[in-house]
């Protein structure tokens, strides 16, 4: 498929001050998302939020000195996949900045043919790109109606807390990089105008409108609905509801870590005589505490063990042992982890 046509190409290097330019500079300022000087790497798919993220971090070079480049993903699932990548370098090119490129190998293809173990293979590239040219930061260009999508994907499929806080706007990636999402408070809507406004070449994605995955269900059948008959500005209220849970994740995350570490410490251990693995957990301290943080200590304590990530039903196997009579125990976890009561205490064997 080819790019949106541009009559004015020129326009991409002339520097026109928007008003989304003044937000994102103050989010970017607020919410210290980056550096002065630093090395940007910024995916770029050619969609219409990408190519609205790289002209925004472009035009605000100047006043941050960032040193940027652009990483393209070719997953291979189209047959205009390479054209659009020719496109995107072109693009760089044209704006005088790095390039590169993954392509997906043929005896790869199999193993990324799913959304998430898609995306779980653009992090692993775009770290090593980034670990390999000195990049700091890898910036995507995720958006509020993202958010609002990630939301209803995660409850739908069961979640707590954690899930419905959707896209966060950093997280750690790898060692010494972070993955950043500055446009988490921008729309759809907003990044398809600014980019028809500046005449940016957006390369639409068919894959985009393929109903087969979920997330596209949501953005094409869920979310219209809920905005036609339940509130017209759905993706921003969930938006702000992911943003509201971040916060009280972090602070119970956190709040949970310092009950954790007090009751793998607290009152006098018992040395057991048929466990000998070292992880243990004090149920007087646990139970002093609530029910909530209980639950985040346990899923604490099995992402620590397990294999995979703990499910609510091994997270309330787990909790139910600080008060349980002594000498209960769980059946086997993956991994063939069991946790057993001996008096005070909590033990795991490994």
């Amino acid at each position: 498929m080819e790019p949106i046509p541009n009559p004015k190409p020129q326009i991409q290097n002339r520097l026109i001050w928007t008003p989304l330019h003044a937000k994102i500079h103050r989010t970017i300022r607020s919410r210290h998302l980056f550096e002065r000087n630093q090395y940007l790497l910024v995916a770029v798919s050619g969609g219409q939020d990408s190519l609205c993220l790289i002209k925004l971090l472009l035009d605000l070079q100047p006043k941050w000195g960032w040193k940027l480049g652009i990483a393209h993903c070719d997953h291979r699932w189209r047959t205009d996949s390479q054209a659009n990548a020719q496109h995107i370098e072109n693009l760089a090119k044209n704006w005088g900045i790095s390039f590169y490129l993954q392509t997906v190998e043929a005896q790869e293809q199999q193993l990324v043919q799913t959304e998430a173990a898609a995306r779980e293979w653009r992090y692993q590239v775009l770290s090593a790109i980034a670990q390999e040219h000195n990049y700091k930061c890898v910036v995507t260009g995720h958006t509020a109606s993202d958010r609002a999508e990630t939301l209803l994907y995660n409850l739908i499929r069961g979640t707590g807390a954690d899930g419905l806080q959707a896209l966060s706007w950093q997280r750690l990636l790898v060692d010494g990089i972070m993955l950043v999402r500055p446009l988490l408070e921008i729309t759809r809507i907003e990044t398809g105008q600014f980019c028809q406004d500046l005449q940016l070449p957006i390369w639409e994605d068919s894959t985009n409108q393929d109903l087969k995955y979920a997330r596209n269900r949501i953005r094409l059948e869920l979310i219209p609905y809920l905005s036609e008959n339940f509130n017209p500005k759905v993706e921003s209220a969930l938006a702000q509801t992911a943003e509201l849970l971040q916060a009280e994740v972090e602070y119970l995350e956190k709040a949970a870590q310092a009950l954790r570490e007090e009751a793998m410490r607290g009152g006098t251990i018992i040395q057991s005589d048929t466990l000998d693995h070292p992880l243990r957990l004090n149920r007087r301290v646990l139970q002093k505490a609530r029910l909530a943080l209980q639950r985040r200590v346990m899923r604490q304590v099995l992402q620590q063990i397990l294999p995979v990530a703990p499910t609510f039903e091994q997270i309330e196997k787990l909790t139910a042992l600080i008060t349980a009579p002594n000498k209960s125990q769980t059946d086997p976890f993956p991994g063939g982890a069991t946790a057993i009561v001996e008096s005070d205490w909590i033990w795991i064997k490994s």
